[in-house]
């Protein structure tokens, strides 16, 4: 095998030695056939309340429509992910030095007037289902990252890099199991668990855990956003 070029970085040359083995290979293609099927899905099916909000959010605090962030994908790929705004312009400069608890409390104060509510049931998310469709995501895996954070914390958890062998994901096992307070640390450690062991039915798993914590979630944001 030819010596790895100099020139690539910590990302680059993790990716290219984690290439995955046949069997993986497969299990990789089923995985993105079944999110190019639900995603496709999903925004026909939500593609009239995608229009309401949109308008709910031009009327309430005018354009943009969405939010448009830097992420770091598979194998480093930079890409924009999409949301609905939910904060007033400039958020994103004024909270950029946070992470999590700290970033969650100042957030209170940048809220739009439907942002907290859009946030509370989580359907600031669905423009993701693009993000999915595009291939920038999965529907499934580790939850995607600003550039900046991403070094940070490559840099202290050098096992981070893992997160890079797959595509970021909707949800994930550390969303499912965790809350904004835990480490990251013990998040890394539920993503790489979905790394090495992802297979369908763990996906469909994960999947349907996500379907009814939204519900759940987006429940209770409807009658009680401040929450």
């Amino acid at each position: 095998m030819a010596e790895a070029s100099h020139h690539e970085s910590p990302a680059q040359r993790y990716a290219r030695l984690a290439s995955g083995s046949p069997r993986r290979l497969r299990v990789d293609a089923a995985l993105r056939a079944l999110d190019v099927l639900f995603a496709g899905l999903f925004l026909i099916l939500s593609l009239p309340l995608c229009l309401l909000i949109a308008g709910a959010v031009l009327l309430s605090s005018g354009r943009p429509l969405t939010y448009r962030g830097e992420r770091v994908g598979r194998g480093g790929r930079i890409f924009t992910m999409l949301k609905f705004r939910t904060l007033r312009q400039g958020a994103e400069a004024r909270l950029g030095a946070f992470l999590g608890e700290e970033l969650v409390r100042r957030t209170r104060a940048e809220y739009t007037p439907i942002g907290r509510w859009l946030r509370a049931t989580q359907l600031d998310e669905l423009p993701q289902f693009w993000n999915v469709l595009r291939g920038d995501m999965s529907l499934v895996g580790p939850r995607p990252i600003r550039p900046r954070f991403f070094d940070e914390l490559g840099a202290q958890l050098p096992a981070y890099w893992q997160r890079l062998v797959v595509r970021p994901g909707l949800t994930g096992f550390a969303q499912v199991r965790k809350g904004y307070e835990t480490s990251m640390a013990e998040k890394l450690a539920h993503d790489v668990e979905w790394i090495a062991d992802r297979s369908v039915r763990l996906y469909l798993r994960t999947l349907a855990t996500t379907g009814v914590r939204v519900i759940g979630q987006s429940l209770r944001g409807l009658f009680n956003p401040s929450e």
